[in-house]
């Protein structure tokens, strides 16, 4: 499959998750948007990551060139579960004070 799909593919995936981070003010559905551009980017770099690979196969039978980037999404998914287990703990919280889970409701928590 051609690289062009995957960017494709991956433009739409984090072009949801920004409409959606912008425009809900649900807390969880703001989280899950976060955690789709966070997998659009992941995707994107093991596409490149996969073609690289390949072009460096081409050239070298034993080469490992190309897969750094796949070590890299490995951090970005422990870093993305750590992340959504502290924004799940804040919100399950602020349910609890305030029974909703509306991110403007949290302006008027300043005072």
């Amino acid at each position: 499959m051609s690289i062009q799909y995957y960017i494709i593919l991956c433009l739409t995936l984090f072009s949801i998750g920004v409409v959606g981070v912008l425009t809900r003010r649900n807390a969880i559905i703001v989280f899950m948007c976060i955690e789709l551009m966070l997998n659009a980017v992941n995707l994107l770099l093991v596409a490149f990551s996969k073609m690289y690979h390949g072009m460096a196969l081409q050239n070298a039978a034993d080469t490992t060139a190309g897969i750094d980037a796949q070590i890299f999404v490995f951090f970005i998914m422990v870093v993305a579960a750590a992340e959504v287990s502290v924004g799940l703990a804040i919100i399950v919280m602020m349910y609890r004070n305030t029974h909703s889970v509306d991110i403007n409701f949290l302006n008027r928590l300043k005072n």
